[in-house]
């Protein structure tokens, strides 16, 4: 037979049933923290993945190349690893930017530029097999590169066309008239934006004696000079106040000289075809902003 209690004797259970659903209670809220935690720290590392600056993929040259002289294969070999190399930097400087500049920092400071050191990588691949085999044609179709992430709305293709389509597509009317003035800063409003200018060595007085079948072809490089020049500095007064303290070096000024790489290189190659090819040229590239 059960028996009643006494009423201290309920209070007693009463109370302690209270403090052990309080504990239960506190157990679940602690818990609840915990799992809490962990999640956030589990979205923390989704939002880092979902930030994740994606990967540029670029077109295969090899692939594309045609029968290479025993002459020329470690030239060629040489280049296509460097077009690796350059792809691997491009990649890094992709992560080490992110967050930097704006809505086309990574067209204007990585694509870009990529695509500009693969032209030139790619013109002496076709060159080097050229000096004894036949010149591949079209070869420079494969330097833009593209960036490989969703909503990316910068980076296509026909962004980078243009440096894709070679420098020969710079070369605009009237511009051999200014080739006579040599490679100074073109005059395009930047020193009125307050920007400075950009002003690059002179190549032409530095050539020597021009074989006449060659002067039509260097004076078209010298014209595609001038323009390169008068669009570096048109860039700088439209990217006024775009990204970091290495913005133009990287975006600008280190496109133009590789441009001028490749103009120059042309130059060299057409005056030696039928006479002395002029060395040591490259080092006339380099550019610099005068403030």
């Amino acid at each position: 037979m059960s028996r009643a209690l006494p009423k201290y004797n309920k209070r007693r259970v009463v109370v302690i049933g209270a403090a052990v659903a309080l504990t239960l209670s506190g157990a679940v809220v602690v818990n609840s923290a915990l799992a809490g935690e962990s999640s956030g720290s589990g979205g923390s590392t989704d939002a880092r993945t979902l930030a994740a600056p994606g990967t540029i993929t670029c077109p295969d040259v090899a692939s594309q190349l045609p029968a290479i002289p025993a002459t020329a294969q470690a030239e060629v070999d040489r280049n296509l690893a460097l077009l690796q190399t350059q792809i691997a930097e491009a990649n890094k400087r992709l992560v080490d930017t992110v967050g930097q500049g704006g809505a086309n920092f990574v067209q204007n400071a990585i694509l870009g530029p990529l695509a500009d050191k693969r032209v030139s990588t790619i013109d002496r691949i076709a060159i080097s097999i050229g000096r004894k085999g036949t010149k591949p044609q079209g070869l420079d179709a494969l330097a833009p590169c593209a960036l490989d992430a969703d909503g990316v709305a910068d980076t296509g293709e026909d962004a980078g066309g243009d440096a894709a389509a070679g420098d020969e597509a710079e070369v605009t009317p009237g511009a051999e008239e200014t080739a006579a003035a040599g490679d100074g800063a073109a005059d395009t409003g930047a020193d009125a934006a307050g920007v400075g200018t950009i002003s690059c060595p002179d190549v032409a007085s530095r050539l020597p004696a021009i074989p006449a079948t060659a002067q039509a072809e260097v004076d078209r490089n010298l014209a595609l000079l001038q323009t390169q020049i008068a669009e570096a500095n048109k860039r700088l007064v439209d990217t006024v106040g775009q990204g970091g303290a290495n913005f133009v070096q990287n975006a600008i000024l280190g496109p133009l000289a590789d441009k001028r790489v490749s103009t120059i290189d042309r130059i060299a190659i057409s005056i030696g075809r039928k006479g002395t090819k002029p060395q040591g040229l490259d080092a006339l590239a380099a550019c610099t902003l005068n403030k």
